[in-house]
């Protein structure tokens, strides 16, 4: 009788995984398509776009899409500004942003909580409340039309967010580990970067995807603060290809593809070190 309830459940299990894994291998082909779709489009002409085949794979690989959007539009000079800015504003917001929670939760001086609950409400201020008063003050700073008219509000936006995910990444860390750094004789710099900063490597590495992501896409204030042509970021240059060249959607399409792939390239080497930042508080605290 047992051998029987043991067999019955484990048919129960297996039917169960396979529904499980018939699920997830359905969602997986939902959510990876429109990136296929998109490579497809890339490789394909006017007609096959709009008319004899929008969905399927293209009849013909067509590079010559690839060769206009880097050769006869601006595509190359909107790409290395958009690495640009948002490789600095990366930088720039994660080492601020350590720098502000480990101060934060770690020290103690006076006005810390207040210090952290003013930077903890940069979360809720929306992007188009402030537009208006940040281009008077770009303008004023003779900042218009240069890296840095993006990279300060792109790294103002985003501090906020990474101060509070860190600071909570920092109060699972014990303090038993910079304890025994001071011991050793590790002053507050050393057990920073020595013994701080290697812990926070999970999160960090989220941050940088997240952030990385952020600027990259940001199209807003982009639009608002950025006039001059060889200055354009990828999302507002592919805004005026469209409309200048309506005809070629071929070429917008490859700009499209050259425009993901930074981002798949970030979530490649970092994918790993975001699954570890889920499970890693536990872990350290073990």
């Amino acid at each position: 009788m047992e051998a029987v309830i043991k067999k019955s459940n484990r048919k129960k299990v297996r039917t169960g995984d396979i529904i499980y894994k018939i699920f997830l291998w359905v969602y997986a082909i939902f959510s990876f398509y429109p990136i296929i779709w998109m490579i497809f489009y890339s490789f394909k002409n006017n007609d096959e776009i709009f008319v004899s085949n929008p969905f399927g794979p293209p009849g013909v690989l067509r590079w010559e899409n690839y060769v206009k959007a880097l050769t006869q539009y601006n595509v190359p000079r909107y790409f290395l500004n958009s690495v640009v800015i948002s490789v600095v504003t990366v930088v720039l917001t994660i080492t601020l942003a350590t720098m502000f929670a480990y101060a934060t939760a770690r020290m103690r001086w006076k006005g810390q909580n207040f210090a952290r609950i003013f930077v903890a409400i940069g979360m809720f201020i929306p992007i188009q409340s402030i537009l208006i008063p940040l281009a008077v003050l770009v303008r004023d700073l003779n900042l218009a039309n240069k890296y840095l008219s993006l990279i300060i509000p792109y790294t103002a936006f985003n501090l906020a967010f990474s101060s509070m995910v860190l600071y909570g990444f920092l109060r699972s860390i014990p303090v038993e580990l910079e304890e025994a750094a001071c011991i050793d004789g590790a002053g507050i710099f050393t057990t920073f970067f020595r013994v701080i900063v290697p812990n926070l490597k999970p999160a960090i590495s989220t941050l940088t995807i997240f952030t990385f992501l952020q600027a990259w896409n940001e199209f807003p204030i982009a639009l608002i603060l950025i006039t001059k042509e060889s200055m354009k970021t990828l999302p507002l240059g592919l805004l005026f290809f469209q409309g200048q060249f309506t005809t070629d959607w071929g070429a917008m399409g490859a700009a499209m593809a050259i425009a993901s792939l930074p981002t798949v390239i970030m979530y490649i080497f970092f994918s790993n070190q975001v699954e570890k930042a889920i499970t890693i508080g536990g872990a350290v605290k073990g």
